[in-house]
């Protein structure tokens, strides 16, 4: 008989609840043939996961070549600005970024309120990553990272922690590993955190006893403030400066550094030809990023300390612009919306 554990109590899962079929296991991580995996089986044993169930999760596991193939051609890497900001900021998604914050309005309040990150810079991210919970993911997550843990050519000891981190989530939580999708990276649910992101910064934000990112929508809001507050998030501080600039990126300015904090003065950004905002002072480190806007087309921005906190979830300048964009683009898009509605309730008081 299955025995499926509850929130915080031990667990008996079997192949079936694995979301595996009763046909044999594949072999690519079968810990009694893969040497690699039977020591991390070993290591989590060793933590009080059951054994058992180790083995069958990853002997459950699939190498996939395509995992392999996708972390190649990350878009990110291989697109100009205008073709990367094309992808997100379509008028489908700034309006179903606008519905997404009226349905969970109060999750939205009580994060700010909490975390200090306005609605739109959340639901941004989400929008950004799932486009609201409506894709998040079509690749097996342990598979995901199993095959990047044994077969990438450089980073492969960084996803072994995250599949180590994986499998303590899904046992902790009494969820079947075989049966959660997520990116080619294994990113989960609705902000597509990474398991290490997911121990680290998930909150239970509508307190039913679970940090379900997966499946609840609340969860997943309060997670994201929470991530952003744990990495520095500036409440009422800009993201960056929209700024002018010579007709090619000056080689004396080191752009797009994202993911490290703001490191060029503005005097320097100033004497390489970039026009700077007078409210900032001489001394104030920024973040410079210049932006293919077409080709041989230069845009110019001036990142902030929170914009370098947006490139902590997706070590991409293009992505933080993306994010910034499509909040800037949900918030314009809420305000005209909730100026129709006047306008149409101040009409029917008048008739």
């Amino acid at each position: 008989m299955l025995r499926i554990r509850n929130h915080g109590a031990m667990a008996l899962l079997t192949m079936a609840t694995l979301g595996v079929s009763m046909s044999p296991l594949a072999a690519d991580f079968d810990p009694s043939s893969h040497a690699e995996t039977r020591q991390l089986v070993d290591e989590l044993a060793g933590k009080g996961i059951e054994r058992g169930w180790l083995d069958a999760a990853m002997s459950s596991a699939d190498f996939q070549q395509g995992v392999l193939d996708a972390m190649a051609g990350a878009a990110e890497r291989r697109l100009r600005w205008d073709e990367y900001r094309a992808i997100f900021l379509q008028p489908e998604r700034i309006h179903r970024g606008v519905t997404f914050l009226e349905v969970h309005r109060d999750a939205f309040e009580r994060a700010e309120a909490v975390y200090g990150v306005p609605p739109e810079v959340v639901a941004a991210i989400i929008g950004v990553e799932t486009s609201y919970g409506r894709f998040t993911g079509r690749h097996r997550v342990i598979d995901s990272l199993a095959t990047l843990a044994f077969h990438h050519p450089t980073r492969g000891g960084f996803f072994r922690g995250e599949l180590a981190a994986f499998l303590e989530i899904t046992h902790e939580q009494g969820v079947s590993p075989g049966e959660l999708m997520g990116s080619y990276a294994g990113a989960m649910g609705y902000p597509q955190f990474i398991p290490t992101s997911y121990r680290a910064y998930a909150v239970d934000f509508d307190d039913d006893g679970l940090r379900d990112l997966w499946t609840n929508p609340v969860d997943a809001i309060g997670s994201v403030g929470n991530y952003f507050a744990e990495h520095g998030w500036r409440a009422g501080a800009p993201i960056y400066h929209d700024v002018e600039g010579p007709a090619t990126p000056p080689s004396s300015i080191d752009f797009n550094r994202a993911a490290r904090p703001p490191a060029v003065a503005a005097s320097a950004v100033a004497e390489a030809g970039i026009a700077v905002p007078d409210e900032l002072d001489p001394g104030q480190l920024l973040l410079p990023v210049s932006l293919e806007d077409g080709e041989n087309n230069w845009r110019y921005v001036l990142g902030d300390h929170n914009f370098y906190v947006i490139t902590r979830y997706n070590h991409s300048h293009l992505y933080a612009m993306a994010v910034t964009e499509l909040a800037e683009a949900i918030a314009a898009a809420r305000a005209l919306d909730a100026h129709w509605l006047d306008a149409v309730h101040a009409e029917e008081e008048r008739s």
